[in-house]
Parts: C-alpha cells; structure tokens; sequence
C-alpha cells in the first residue's frame, strides 16, 4: 500500500506530528508498505528516508506566528505530485488549505482525515475558559464546527488519534468513523532502567536528599502546557514534603520559566533528551510524571513515562487523563495548581511500592506504534476492499 499523507503540520523542526510521521515512515517500510510525506518548505527538496518513504518539501510561504511551519497555497504542484504517485490513500491532516487541496483532487485514491488535534480545544477554549463557560464558548465558535462538517463530508473516512478526540468531536456532532490510538516506541521504555544513582543525582541537582520525592515533566515549553502552574503545585507540595521537580524541554516560553523558577531552589529545567535510551533511564529513575496540558488529545509522554513504570500525576481531562487509572494515578483538577499540589501529596504518601508495582504492570500493555500502523493499514485495506466489491458488482 502507498499512502501520502499532505501534511501542514509537518516540519523538521517541529513537534508531536514530525516525531509521529518519521516513525510511521519507518515502520510503514519494515510492513511492506510505503509511507510518502508532502510538506511545505521553504525551498523545493526531497528527503529520502529508507526502504522507499520520503518526504517532499513544496516550497511555501510560512506561518507568520510561527517560523516551523509553513501553509500551502498553490494546489497545481501538489495535485501533480499526487498524479505522479499515485497512492492507494491520500491522507489530510489540517483544516487548512491542504484541506481542500486534496478534496479537490480528481485522483481515485481513497482520501482520508487523519484527526491530529482540535483546534476548538487548544485555542479558544485556552484563551476564553477563565471568562466563558465551554458551553458559551462552543457556541460561540459554532462556525467553526460548520466548517469542519462541511469538509469531513468530502472524505471517505474520518479518523481520530484517540478515544479522547473521539469522543470530544462527536460530542459536538462532527463525523468519525474509527478511532486509531496512537502508540509509543515501546522497545525504548521499561521500569528496570530504573538507576538509584541516577536519582539520587538529580535529587542532588535539586538540592535535596535521597529520601525526597523526585517528579519529572517532560515538555515544549508552550503556554498550553502550563508549566508555570506545575512549578507553582511543586512549591506548593514542598511545604508539606521535600518535592524536586526536573522539567526537560525548550519553547517559546524557556525565558518566562527560568524567571519563574528563580526563587525555586528545588526546581531544574534542563535541555530535551533525544537519545529515547537515555530519556527512559531518566524517566524510569523518577519517582512520579507531572503533566500541565489539559488540550492534548493522545498522552504520548504520559503512554512513555507509564512504559517506564511510572506513577502519574496529571490533569483530569485530555490525553493524559485517559492513560491513568486509580491504582497508579492521581488526577487533580486541570489548571488548578492548588489540587494539583494535593495531587501531589496525596501520591507520594500512598505506599510507593504498591504504587510502582501497578505502574509496572500496566507498563507492558501501552500500545506500541507498531501495532497502530497495522490497526490503520487495515482499517484503510478493509475499506479499498469494499470500495472494490460496489465497483464489481455496479
């Protein structure tokens, strides 16, 4: 099978849809299938990639806000692309210009939208939700939801990364016809990387002993990921207990988190880990996960931080809260740094070995993205072998 997936929210120099596709690309090839990217650029290239995938960059104007990203505009060079691959499946990801771009393709791939994240949920509801009521708000950007229906309808399937998502859309009366979960690269994550000294040697960092309790968050440094509200439940948390907090990540924010952690002497931000061998060790050598966002639809670093035998402190709404389960989780009420804090407490003084052993259990169920690659492949096959059955029987 050869999908092409025309994608604007893929950048080399982006996040969660990059490190997604790049894996998919891999795995894709190790299946036997073929897994092609259109992306804008800022010039015209192709990249290669093993076993046959690519990524081909047309060259487009950027997104003024955001230098990583860029938009399509002209559709005659993608529609060549596609004329020129040829794909069994054309996948769309964004509301935007690639939108109609590959509705308007006269091609007989089977088209798919592929459902990434809700932009009702990540901008106005953040901008509007200490004013307004998600009812208003909903109601407000009604239009949007109308726009959204209009062009689903112009697909052969519509296709969620998660039952969070899922369940959100239909809520508010939008289309979707299978809900593919996301996975993590399993293989990387375990609860014996557990290090004693690698802890200890980040408590050090925190300026705290052995016996103090270790939470890790791993991030964008990005308002929607609400950092200052974490850092604000760990000082809180640490009136109560010695609490260190290591935040791995950069963003936008960087800036704004060092000022606000100045005066925290039990708090350390550190640069991303890309090695995933290191990234486990360090995750599994933590006491706790610590999460901010409330808007994610997929909780792949809550999924990772789990793999690794994690207990887990994060927002009761959003991707996160859907990995987490009572025997190994404390959910607090999202933005709220106060229950956040209690969240916190409340975790650390259950016992730590019950706690650590039903994340370690649950550890080796976290769905790996291998096993959504093959979910999706066969939803995609399932529905060619029915398009084929009508044309045969016509």
């Amino acid at each position: 099978m050869r999908i092409v997936d025309v994608n604007e929210f893929y950048s080399p120099t982006g996040g969660g849809v990059r490190s997604y596709l790049d894996r998919k690309m891999a795995i894709m090839s190790e299946l036997g299938h073929q897994q092609i990217v259109i992306a804008p650029g800022r010039e015209e290239r192709v990249e290669e990639r093993p076993g046959g995938a690519r990524i081909h960059f047309v060259k487009s104007p950027g997104i003024p806000f955001d230098s990583n990203y860029g938009l399509f505009w002209d559709a005659a060079p993608i529609h060549a692309l596609l004329d020129h691959y040829q794909p069994d499946v054309v996948e769309n990801v964004a509301p935007w210009r690639s939108a109609a771009i590959v509705a308007d393709w006269k091609g007989h791939a089977l088209r798919s939208w592929f459902m990434h994240n809700d932009n009702l949920e990540t901008y106005p509801k953040r901008w509007f939700g200490r004013v307004a009521s998600e009812a208003t708000i909903e109601r407000m950007f009604g239009w949007y939801d109308r726009y959204m229906a209009g062009w689903l309808e112009r697909f052969d399937t519509v296709v969620t990364n998660g039952p969070v998502l899922t369940e959100r859309l239909r809520a508010r009366g939008l289309r979707i016809d299978a809900t593919m979960t996301l996975g993590i690269e399993r293989e990387h994550f375990s609860p014996t990387l557990r290090s004693p000294a690698l802890r200890a040697a980040m408590l050090e960092q925190c300026g705290l002993p052995e016996d103090a309790y270790l939470l890790i968050g791993v991030g964008r440094h990005h308002p929607e990921k609400r950092w200052p509200m974490v850092i604000d439940a760990a000082r809180r948390a640490g009136t109560r207990l010695p609490v260190g907090l290591v935040l791995l990540g950069l963003g936008p924010d960087t800036r704004t988190l060092e000022r606000h952690i100045a005066e925290s002497p039990h708090v350390r931000m550190f640069h991303p880990i890309y090695h995933r061998g290191q990234l486990a060790s360090i995750m599994a050598s933590a006491d706790a996960f610590i999460h901010g966002c409330s808007n994610e639809t997929f909780g792949l670093v809550a999924s990772e931080a789990l793999a690794s035998g994690l207990p887990l402190i994060v927002p009761d709404r959003g991707g996160a809260a859907a990995v987490a389960q009572p025997a190994f989780a404390e959910l607090y009420r999202h933005g709220d740094a106060y229950d956040c804090a209690r969240a916190i407490v409340a975790l650390a003084s259950r016992d730590q070995s019950l706690v650590r052993r039903a994340a370690g259990i649950a550890a080796p169920k976290v769905w790996s993205d291998r096993e959504h690659a093959q979910s999706l492949v066969a939803h995609y096959q399932a529905l060619i072998d029915a398009r084929g059955a009508v044309s045969r029987s016509a």
